[in-house]
């Protein structure tokens, strides 16, 4: 009898992984990866939106990658992540220039061009700190079921792009860790006033990184609540 795997680490579960492209309105090809259900369909959909890219964020940027390593299998969700314009990781580099949070629209809008194109259901938008930004002040132009910000920094999102959120459909979660290094709690329900739709999780002991396999676990468990809660608890073992 094969022994169970602890799901934890780098552990890449079971997943129909394909490499795929991403083409701009401005005339750049991105590189990314689409991860399915091995059954092929999924209840709900990961747009990853990556951390920094001049502080080392792409689209193996830990918690996105654990997030395709790991959701497609335990629950029943795709995962769509990519690197931004000028970003390099193993999957290969995509073409362009860092474009502070302006250009990474034509980005955003080339994975929801590829939503569509795949008819993936329920689209979520999973932003890590620029990730955030890029959602916050781009997701309003594409059908989204929802967004989820973690740690968001809103250094390049305005209180007016912020505020436009609270006429949106769209669930919004901002997840925010209690010893983040750029956005407190405290702080948080100041700057998210303007949109009291937007939910906000107050994580006891969190950081900006969410190094470590409870942090990890806490995020994907905050993911997986609303996209797809019948698949909760996270299972901790793969047979």
């Amino acid at each position: 009898m094969t022994e169970a795997v602890d799901i934890r680490g780098g552990v890449l579960l079971p997943a129909d992984r394909e490499d795929i492209e991403l083409h701009t309105a401005d005339g750049l090809t991105l590189v990314g990866e689409l991860s399915m259900p091995l059954s092929g369909a999924p209840v709900a959909t990961i747009v990853a939106l990556h951390p920094l890219p001049t502080h080392g964020g792409f689209m193996d940027s830990h918690i996105i990658r654990k997030a395709a390593a790991r959701l497609p299998a335990i629950a029943d969700i795709a995962v769509l992540r990519f690197n931004f314009r000028g970003v390099t990781s193993a999957r290969g580099t995509s073409q362009g220039a860092f474009g502070d949070g302006v250009d990474e629209r034509h980005d955003f809008a080339a994975a929801m061009d590829f939503v569509a194109a795949r008819q993936l259901p329920h689209p979520w938008v999973v932003g890590w700190s620029f990730g955030t930004e890029v959602a916050l002040k781009h997701g309003l132009a594409h059908p989204l079921d929802g967004m989820i910000l973690l740690s968001p920094p809103l250094h390049r999102a305005s209180p007016a792009e912020v505020a436009a959120w609270s006429g949106s459909d769209a669930s919004v979660v901002a997840i925010i860790p209690e010893l983040d290094d750029y956005l407190r709690p405290d702080e948080a329900a100041e700057k998210f006033a303007g949109a009291p739709n937007v939910e906000l999780v107050n994580v006891e002991g969190g950081k900006h990184l969410w190094v470590g396999e409870t942090q990890t676990t806490r995020v994907l468990t905050e993911i997986v609540a609303r996209l797809n809660p019948a698949a909760l608890p996270l299972p901790t073992t793969w047979p």
